[in-house]
């Protein structure tokens, strides 16, 4: 139904409608005409009604509603059945192996931080600490980076584009949602902060996906002024998708003498 909505009709080529339109994007009769399937079996399956569902019918429904690969794998996984319904999502509970501790502490002064697909922070350096927030500081529960984003005010000075990172955050935390299987520490996550937050209400509310790869961001830190980095995504294999986030600034950039001045102390550090 969100990417129904997103799409403007006139792009699909569809003719300006005689009658005024009560909601924006494609009505469900037109999703079906573009689909081939009849406007009854489109709504029971936008409703969850349909059994199995052909690899064809999915396929001409993922083109009509013009979906990213992404989006293609996030409904295959609503629709298609799974082998193994209804198993649960344990909780975190067991600190990172040692190894990884060591890898992440050792990438300092490069900014890195070790999280789940949640998004709970499972590690943090030193530079990461300094650049973002001390998350060792916080009770264990309140090391989540959404839940840090829309619950601690900070974070909207902290990110010159905040809007850009928490909507990015909320849509990661959407597509790691994983339909066959119970987490109940996701559920009572989401929500918190849909009680707590009407920002983070209207952005789940959205249905984005996302998922992290790698783009640039900006922070800015009351002692040096803006940071510009490069961050990187490097998935953990075996770890259920943990993977490490890591900053790093452009060689010989502003950006690069800021951070070392913020994280070591040495280079000129004024803010911009």
């Amino acid at each position: 139904m969100s990417r129904r909505a997103a799409i403007d009709p006139a792009s699909v080529g569809l003719p300006q409608s005689p009658v005024q339109r009560r909601a924006r994007g494609l009505r469900r009769a037109e999703v079906a005409a573009l689909s081939g399937v009849s406007v009854d079996y489109y709504a029971r399956l936008e409703q969850g009604r349909v059994g199995v569902v052909s690899d064809q019918v999915l396929t001409a429904i993922e083109d009509a509603l013009h979906l990213d690969s992404l989006e293609r794998q996030h409904l295959r996984a609503l629709v298609v059945p799974h082998r193994f319904p209804g198993r649960r999502q344990p909780p975190v509970t067991a600190r990172p192996r040692a190894a990884l501790q060591t890898l992440v502490a050792s990438m300092d002064p490069i900014p890195a931080l070790l999280l789940s697909r949640r998004l709970d922070v499972l590690l943090s350096n030193r530079a990461a600490r300094i650049l973002s927030a001390d998350f060792d500081a916080m009770p264990v529960a309140e090391r989540n980076i959404v839940r840090w984003l829309f619950l601690d005010p900070r974070t909207r000075v902290l990110f010159p584009q905040w809007e850009e990172v928490a909507a990015e955050a909320v849509a990661a935390l959407r597509a790691n949602r994983n339909p066959h299987v119970q987490d109940d520490e996701l559920e009572r996550l989401v929500g918190v902060l849909k009680t707590a937050s009407a920002d983070f209400a209207r952005m789940w509310a959205d249905y984005r996906l996302y998922q992290h790869g790698h783009g640039r961001k900006q922070f800015l830190h009351e002692a040096v002024g803006v940071i510009t980095v490069n961050w990187e995504t490097l998935p953990i294999p075996g770890a259920d998708g943990a993977f490490i986030s890591a900053y790093t600034p452009d060689v010989g950039s502003p950006s690069e003498e800021r951070l070392r001045f913020l994280v070591t102390g040495t280079g000129a550090g004024s803010p911009a």
